[in-house]
C-alpha cells in the first residue's frame, strides 16, 4: 500500500506453481495459458485477506476450455482445474495463444467467502472478451466498485511447457487524490510497455509504486494446496441419499471418486458407504452448503 492508503499493489511470480498445475492436468498450451492466468488472478484477488476467507473464480463459458475454476485464500493457497484441459485451437494472427476463443462467452462469478460470513458474497459479470484478466478487472470495477488495473501473463514453450507466469493487480481505492491516480496510470503504462510475463513480483510492486512511497512489503510463498480427503469424499457421497447410494453399492460394489482438484482417487467399499446411513439418516439429499469434496 502505497503510504498516503490510497493505492495497493499485488504481484505474484509463481512459474513453478503454475507449470506444476498445468502438468498436473495435463493441459494444452491454450489451456495452460487460460488456467495459468486464471490460477494467478485467484492468488492476487485473494491477497491480503484472513487465511480463513477463500475467493473462487469460476468462469461459465461456452468456449472449448468448458469452464475454469479457482479457490484461493489469503495465505497463498491456490487450486483449479479446466472443464477441457487438452483443448487445441489455431493461434492468433499474431502467433499469440488464442485465449479469448479458448474462454468464449458467458459469466463470470466470484464469490468470496469466510466462516464468519452469514452467507457468502457473489458477484457476477458478463464474459465479453474471454481475456482473462480484462475480465477480472471489469468485474472488480462493476461488482466491488474498484477501479483496478489487473495483468496476468504465461509464458509457455514451444513443447507446450511453461515457461514463466506472473502477474500484478493495482486498485485505487476511495477519496485517491487525482495526483495518485495520474501516477498509477503512468506506473501501469510502464510496465505494460515492458511486459508483465517472466517478471519477478518485487520488480512489478518497484515500477508499480514508482512515486507513490509504498510502505514495508509482505511477502507469502504461493503454492498449490488441495483440501480434499476421504472424509470429505463421504460428505459428499451421502449428499446423494441412502437410496441412491444403496443403488451405487448394488450395482458396483462401493463407491469411487476423483477430485476435480487434484486428480486423487478415492474408493469406498460398500460396507463403509451403508454405514454412513446407519441410524437412519440422511434418507434424503444434504442440505445446501454442506462441505464437498476439494472445497
Amino acid at each position: 500500500m502505497s503510504a498516503n492508503g490510497e493505492v495497493t499493489v499485488r504481484a505474484v511470480s509463481a512459474t513453478g506453481l503454475v507449470a506444476a498445475s498445468c502438468h498436473l492436468h495435463r493441459t494444452s498450451p491454450v489451456a495452460s495459458a487460460a488456467f495459468g492466468r486464471s490460477l494467478l488472478s485467484g492468488l492476487l484477488l485473494a491477497a491480503g485477506k484472513k487465511g480463513a476467507e477463500t475467493t473462487q473464480l469460476e468462469f461459465r463459458c461456452d468456449g472449448p476450455l468448458r469452464g475454469i475454476m479457482i479457490v484461493a485464500n489469503g495465505v497463498g493457497e491456490v487450486r483449479g482445474y479446466v472443464g477441457e484441459p487438452r483443448v487445441v485451437l489455431p493461434p492468433k494472427a499474431d502467433g499469440s495463444l488464442n485465449v479469448g476463443a479458448a474462454v468464449g462467452r458467458g459469466i463470470l462469478a466470484v464469490v468470496r467467502n469466510a466462516p464468519h460470513y452469514k452467507k457468502p458474497f457473489t458477484g457476477l459479470t458478463s464474459i465479453v472478451t474471454g481475456e482473462v484478466g480484462d475480465e477480472i478487472a471489469e468485474y472488480l470495477a462493476s461488482s466491488e466498485q474498484t477501479p483496478s488495473a489487473l495483468g496476468v501473463g504465461v509464458g509457455v514453450g514451444a513443447d507446450g511447457r511453461v515457461t514463466s507466469a506472473s502477474g500484478f493487480l493495482v486498485q485505487i481505492l476511495p477519496g485517491a487524490s487525482e495526483a495518485s491516480v495520474a501516477t498509477v496510470e503512468r506506473n501501469v503504462k510502464a510496465l505494460g510497455e515492458r511486459g508483465v510475463v517472466g517478471r519477478a513480483a518485487d520488480e512489478m510492486v518497484g515500477v508499480l509504486m514508482g512515486g507513490l512511497d509504498p510502505l514495508t512489503l509482505v511477502e507469502t510463498a504461493p503454492r498449490f494446496t488441495c483440501h480434499c480427503s476421504v472424509e470429505r469424499v463421504k460428505r459428499t457421497v451421502r449428499l446423494l441419499g441412502r437410496k441412491d447410494c444403496e443403488e451405487l453399492v448394488a450395482e458396483r460394489g462401493g463407491v469411487d471418486a476423483t477430485c476435480e482438484f487434484c486428480g486423487r482417487s478415492y474408493g469406498l467399499t460398500g460396507d463403509e458407504v451403508l454405514a454412513m446411513f446407519a441410524g437412519g439418516g440422511g434418507d434424503g439429499p444434504g442440505e445446501e452448503g454442506e462441505d464437498v469434496l476439494g472445497e
